[in-house]
């Protein structure tokens, strides 16, 4: 099929370090072999004398580029002198630039995309930026084709806004970092690998994916690659060396296998919160309840060491009169045993309470501690939660592994968003002697199989917003080692299924504590249970310091 792999090199801002850059892709070619090409993002040129009188030397004849060089146009108004013509153009022998914006294909198929300089932040643009219209004129030709599956590179010299999210974080400051338009463009054009500049460090993100799982068919991965300066004092990588097959020459099985590491894809906007998270826009006063209206009921009976910590929750009386109320948590449309300002809630099972989630005892829980992480609001399950509730319900999940550790115990989660009105996420901790995560995995693979339940592993870092949208019923579990199980409903499922795993003898071997009407206490052996876990949880309740 012509799948000779081409041998590219990509370089960082050479900022005028000309002779250094090609010295050191010589020294590479010496000890491994010719290279075909080299890609240069970010600045190319510098604006001293030395780096001048460098340059003038390759544009004279004198020196000549050791392989076929293509870089990007201006990044600053300083060094767009070097650029007669902004389409692109041959400046020296061997050392092309690509121009503005565009496309770039090789004899061997390989599709090369490329925006040059930086986003313009007014119009008239000046010639070192680009504009919106930069990037339409380069993707709209592009997605027109309904055979497009994406570039093989894709080359700019400003990073994309964000593409540090679900993945590793980069050594830089990522406040004022990327923009948004390369950004989009990466998104649209799916490349293989994307290469970028201006930011002085090295940073090689995790691969991630270009489809939604179990929902789009599988399309190849994107590696998005950040290079330093050519030469730079903290020998920073500025160099990297790579093999491709052009798309359009492999194999599609081939081209689509996802790595281990894959991640979402850092792009991608989460499905909107809902609209049961706004309140009807013309609300009075007197109908709202305020979100602090949900602490009262606990009453007087607040554990001692809330009321040490100063954890106090105004009253109607002594609120001041803030112009604007809290955001209304979503209510309930009946009766709900789990809303926290519910009069049907246990709430002596409460364990401890945050600002948009709490954790209570689990009633007839498997184990003494046994507990649940719950949203304060009515929210049906994990892929309907606002994004401040994901973020104080993941401070809620990274407290209770701290929480198990310190007890050598591994922690166990999951969910059943079926037959069921309000999100439970089930935290159930296992000794670690009894068994290993592997041995845990195992068990709810085997038990699923037994009961034709296709029980399929999804990645670590895969946000279940994507596979699973609001209103679908799944059933998930995540170990402690990150990774998660998934299952989407289809029609009847044995709703104790998660306790039974955990229970059976392989595991927690307490097979008769697998359904939890069968583990009932007295109200006075809960609290007490309560009252023990609360104490155990403080050193790692942060909810306590708010």
């Amino acid at each position: 099929m012509g799948d000779k792999p081409l041998r590219l090199l990509a370089s960082g801002d050479v900022e005028g370090r000309i002779n250094a850059l090609f010295n050191r892709v010589n020294a590479i070619q010496k000890k491994s072999g010719q290279f075909d090409l080299l890609l240069c993002v970010g600045e190319f040129f510098g604006n001293s004398p030395e780096a001048e009188a460098e340059w003038e030397a390759y544009k004279s004849g004198a020196k000549k580029a050791p392989i076929h060089t293509y870089i990007l146009g201006a990044a600053s108004e300083e060094t767009v002198k070097y650029f007669p013509n902004s389409d692109g153009c041959e400046l020296a022998e061997n050392i092309t630039c690509l121009g503005r914006r565009g496309i770039f294909t090789g004899a061997s198929g390989l599709q090369i995309a490329y925006v040059s300089g930086r986003e313009a932040q007014h119009e008239p643009a000046l010639s070192h930026c680009f504009t919106s219209k930069d990037i339409t004129a380069l993707v709209a030709p592009l997605l027109s084709n309904s055979k497009f599956r994406g570039v093989d590179i894709l080359l700019t010299s400003q990073w994309p806004r964000g593409v540090w999210q679900y993945g590793n974080s980069p050594e830089t400051d990522t406040k004022f970092c990327g923009v948004s338009s390369i950004a989009d463009l990466a998104d649209k054009l799916k490349p293989r690998y994307h290469f970028a500049g201006l930011e002085a460090v090295h940073y090689e993100r995790l691969p991630y994916r270009n489809h939604v799982v179990l929902q789009e068919n599988a399309q190849h991965v994107s590696r998005f690659i950040a290079l330093a300066t050519v030469n730079n004092p903290a020998k920073k990588k500025y160099l990297y060396a790579f093999n491709i097959v052009p798309m359009k020459n492999m194999d599609p099985a081939e081209l689509v296998k996802q790595p281990q590491d894959v991640t979402e894809n850092p792009y991608r906007k989460p499905m909107k919160d809902g609209k049961k998270e706004k309140p009807p826009p013309s609300m009075t006063g007197t109908e709202e309840e305020p979100a602090s209206q949900f602490f009262f009921d606990l009453g007087q009976n607040k554990p001692q060491h809330q009321q040490r910590h100063g954890r106090k929750r105004q009253t109607d009386g002594d609120r001041p009169n803030y112009p604007k109320q809290p955001r209304r948590h979503p209510q309930p449309t009946g009766p709900c045993w789990f809303c926290l300002a519910s009069p049907e809630v246990e709430k002596h099972l409460v364990i401890s309470i945050g600002t948009h989630c709490y954790m209570a005892l689990a009633k007839g829980s498997l184990t003494p501690d046994h507990v649940l992480l719950l949203p304060i609001g009515h929210y049906q399950s994990v892929v309907d939660l606002a994004s401040e509730v994901v973020e104080e319900m993941e401070k809620y999940k990274s407290a209770i592994k701290k929480f198990c550790k310190s007890r050598a115990q591994r922690c166990i989660m999951f969910e059943r968003n079926y037959r069921s009105q309000h999100l439970q996420l089930q935290v159930v901790p296992v000794p670690m002697e009894k068994c290993s995560t592997e041995d845990i995995k195992e068990a709810f693979m085997t038990q699923a199989e037994e009961q034709q339940i296709e029980l399929m592993e999804i990645p670590a870092h895969t946000d279940l917003k994507q596979i699973a949208p609001p209103g679908t019923p799944y059933f998930y579990v995540e170990l402690d080692t990150g990774e998660k199980l998934f299952y989407r409903i289809k029609k009847n499922f044995p709703l104790q299924f998660g306790r039974e795993v955990l229970a059976s003898e392989a595991l927690l071997n307490i097979p008769m504590r697998a359904d939890w009407r069968e583990c009932k206490c007295t109200k006075e052996e809960e609290e007490d249970q309560a009252k023990q876990m609360r104490s155990d949880f403080e050193p790692f309740d942060f909810a306590l310091d708010n």
